[in-house]
């Protein structure tokens, strides 16, 4: 079963390189016979298409024992266009080697810290006495309020109403910020949540120049959730090999999802066409099977699609 959704997995990877824009996160998992000491973290990476992506949305996990730079590195071998990152150190290592590959941050992030401080004071006594943790989030959510707006639009309108009016809120943001840094202690929450800001402010700024990537990362960090929440009913992953499997099967059922596919029944067909085509000498079959084929058995699709 593995080799036959491996080739499915394997074209997967190779459509996602057409996206402009991907969306990249990762989570820890265990797996307890790796050849490591018991409690040993492994990663279970993720990588989706763009938010804005006009084509069919790909999501593709990849399990690796570690969190080093040469996992992304051999994944996006090649690709051309932006990672949306969570500010992760290695991205930024990989847009210096990688000429054609640039690293967007994430305001969802930036945000974090501030919401940390105004949650643990309260919303009202934090606005009350004039925090600069709730002065930041009101800025950043002056920021999202309009990005909201322009979800519907295409990529060029898109970046034109950013210059038009996110760019001017993104300057005084971060002018502010290095005005007020001084005020607060760097240990603090609060000063955490401003040197992050700062020290990706490069990064922060590129959704601003490209109306195809989105302002934050959080629809990686979405897909990543449903990891996350069968990790904590099943809490370890027995075996490398198991924890590869589970990261083809993730990534297929995922990805279904994100096509209006009932994943059960997608496998099912995947299972049933993919054996009569091993004997082919290519893998063009496989154009047919994937999640968004419209030649796909009406039994994959969902009835409301």
């Amino acid at each position: 079963m593995k080799e036959d959704l491996w080739l499915v997995y394997d074209r997967l990877h190779q459509e996602l390189y057409k996206s402009l824009v991907l969306q990249v996160d990762e989570t820890p998992v265990l797996v307890t016979k790796d050849g490591r000491p018991a409690g040993s973290k492994s990663y279970m990476w993720v990588y989706r298409t763009g938010k804005f992506y006009g084509g069919a949305p790909i999501v593709l996990y990849e399990y690796q024992r570690t969190r080093n730079i040469i996992h992304p590195r051999e994944f996006l071998k090649n690709y051309t266009g932006t990672c949306v990152t969570d500010g992760y150190q290695v991205y930024d290592t990989l847009e210096k080697e990688q000429e054609e590959l640039r690293v967007a941050g994430c305001w969802s992030h930036a945000r974090r810290r501030f919401a940390n401080v105004v949650k643990a004071v309260g919303k009202e006594k934090a606005k009350a006495k004039g925090t600069l943790a709730y002065d930041a989030l009101k800025q950043i959510g002056a920021i999202y309020q309009i990005e909201e707006t322009l979800s519907q639009l295409s990529s060029q309108e898109r970046q034109q109403q950013r210059h038009l009016s996110v760019k001017t809120l993104v300057e005084a943001f971060f002018l502010w910020i290095k005005e007020q840094q001084k005020e607060v202690l760097p240990k603090s929450e609060t000063g955490k949540g401003f040197q992050y800001c700062l020290n990706q402010e490069k990064y922060l700024r590129v959704f601003l120049e490209d109306g195809n990537v989105p302002a934050d990362n959080n629809a990686a960090e979405l897909v990543i959730r449903g990891f996350c929440i069968g990790k904590a009913n099943w809490h370890v992953i027995d075996t490398i090999e198991g924890a590869k499997a589970s990261a083809i099967v993730y990534s297929i059922a995922e990805t279904a999802k994100a096509n209006d596919l009932k994943p059960y029944k997608y496998f099912e067909y995947l299972l049933t066409e993919i054996p009569e085509h091993m004997e082919d000498k290519n893998t063009n079959f496989l154009t047919k099977l994937l999640p968004w084929s419209e030649e796909l058995s009406d039994s994959c699709k969902k009835q409301n699609h």
